[in-house]
């Protein structure tokens, strides 16, 4: 088999299970690029290679006895340093805690194992993915195989670095705000936010977890093709005790679907939602990107005049300060003590945000509330006159790997640093599904994503979608030489 750095992960399961490929092999591969490439990136900061190939040798093993291995057979896995894995740290890119060492795995990295992904090692993250760039006081500063000056985004960057540099095939990522779709755009990967609740999630939290009680952190894929996407959500979806927000098994299997995208659908494309902005030459490559549905057969709608008042529409209101308070002041109560002990072992910008979040009170909360029942009602008018709504992922291109956040596009002022990130929040409030795939690049060569964005708990048709566009416009064959 030729080099197997950008194969594609469900064509390397497929090689592994037909021994015509080792998991030993692979896992050595992507051990040996991590090796060449990671001191340019710090798309890794926690490896076990050992453990690895011990897992892989037993695989090989596995196969060559006639048992079935699981259709991840092989794969080396990612895991974000927000997530469990029995034996290795999770720092959650804090200081405090970097020495933390859980006893158990997450539930999603639990059923990738079993369905025959092999840890490699841990992701880089910003201070408990706060943030839509990657770095912080353990690890330092994550970077972007197309630009080595700009960010992979956050907080799953690590994840897509890794992913986008060919070092492995899957990795872990988490969205509470965009962090799988932000880092999934600005390398030109494949990411999807589910539906809440589609893939489960513990307590999470170092010492004493604590059970969320905002609704908007979804596990899922970051990929390099929407199939192998449809694969990984097949292995982690579905129903567990420790989660009570978690969904009944989907009705379908991902992957048997991938290609059966309804015919003729009417699909609403919208450059501003109502409130933000889109740098020039991103909005050019998403308007190339949405013509790809029109070529094959579906029904286009542009509604930003409808959003701006001369239609059926009304623009969405903007949560993005909302959004940022209020997961401030789900992470401050989690984190209080911790933190009021060692304030001098916390980043600056993450403790500037606990500082905003521990001042929320039922006010505020009540006028989020009731802003966010507003969105609801302004997604389920767009969605009751159309299949599919389709936006930029991202206003912009990666931005300085180290900061700052855009200030301007197309030389206009950002009134907030949330209109950096303005296209993603919404759809964690409103929990419908979300995907980002590869519109294009920039000027400066820059990958630019297009977000798909389903009814809610249509999933599926997130994926179909996708995987239309996919064939129709694929990308697996270009990805960045280092």
């Amino acid at each position: 088999m030729p080099d197997p750095s950008f194969a594609s992960a469900h064509a390397l399961a497929t090689a592994i299970r037909a021994r015509e490929l080792s998991a030993v092999e692979l896992v050595r591969a992507s051990l040996a690029r991590i090796e060449s490439l990671n001191p340019s990136l710090n798309a890794f900061v926690v490896l076990c290679p050992e453990r690895a190939l011990a897992d892989a040798e037993a695989i090989d093993r596995r196969l060559a006895a006639g048992e079935d291995v699981g259709p991840l057979a092989g794969l080396p896995l990612g895991v974000k340093d927000l997530e469990h894995v029995a034996g290795l740290p999770t720092s959650f890119g804090s200081l405090p805690y970097r020495d933390f060492r859980p006893t158990s795995d997450s539930i999603e990295v639990a059923r990738l194992k079993a369905a025959g992904a092999i840890v490699i090692g841990k992701t880089n993250t910003p201070e408990f993915g706060y943030t839509a760039l990657t770095k912080n006081l353990v690890f330092g500063v994550t970077r972007n195989p197309w630009n080595l000056e700009r960010t992979p985004g956050g907080s799953s960057g690590g994840s897509s670095a890794a992913i986008a540099s060919g070092m492995v095939p899957l990795a872990t990522a988490s969205d509470g705000g965009g962090s799988i779709r932000i880092p999934a755009c600005y390398v030109g990967a494949f990411g999807m936010k589910p539906s809440f609740g589609r893939v489960p999630v513990e307590a999470r939290g170092p010492g004493t977890p604590m059970s969320a009680w905002i609704d908007t952190v979804c596990y899922g894929p970051l990929t390099r093709t929407v199939r192998d996407g449809a694969l990984f959500l097949d292995a982690v979806a579905g129903p567990d005790p420790a989660d009570p927000d978690s969904l009944p098994p989907p009705p379908v299997s991902y992957s048997a679907v991938l290609g059966d995208l309804p015919p003729g659908l009417p699909i609403a494309l919208s450059k501003t939602l109502g409130y933000a902005m889109v740098q020039d030459d991103v909005w050019r490559e998403v308007e190339a990107a949405a013509a790809a549905f029109r070529e094959l057969g579906h029904r286009v709608d542009v509604i930003d005049d409808e959003l701006a008042g001369s239609g059926g529409l009304e623009p969405l209101p903007d949560l993005g300060v909302e959004w940022a308070l209020v997961s401030a002041s789900e992470t401050y109560a989690a984190l209080a003590e911790d933190i009021e002990g060692n304030r001098d072992k916390f980043g600056r910008a993450f403790l500037a945000g606990m500082e905003h979040g521990k001042k929320i009170g039922p006010e505020f909360m009540g006028r989020a509330q009731r802003k966010r029942a507003l969105l609801h009602a302004r997604l389920t008018d767009i969605f009751a006159r159309y299949a599919l709504l389709l936006t930029p992922t991202l206003p912009t291109e990666a931005f300085p790997a180290s900061g700052p956040f855009p200030t301007e596009i197309n030389g206009v002022p950002i009134e907030s640093a949330l209109g950096a990130v303005a296209f993603t929040y919404p759809f964690n409030f409103s929990g419908h599904p979300a995907a980002s795939v590869r519109a294009g690049f920039t000027d400066a060569g820059l990958p630019a994503g297009l977000q798909i964005v389903g009814p809610r708990h249509r999933d599926e048709l997130v994926l179909q979608a996708a995987y239309a566009y996919e064939q129709a416009r694929p990308w697996n064959d270009h990805w960045p030489t280092l």
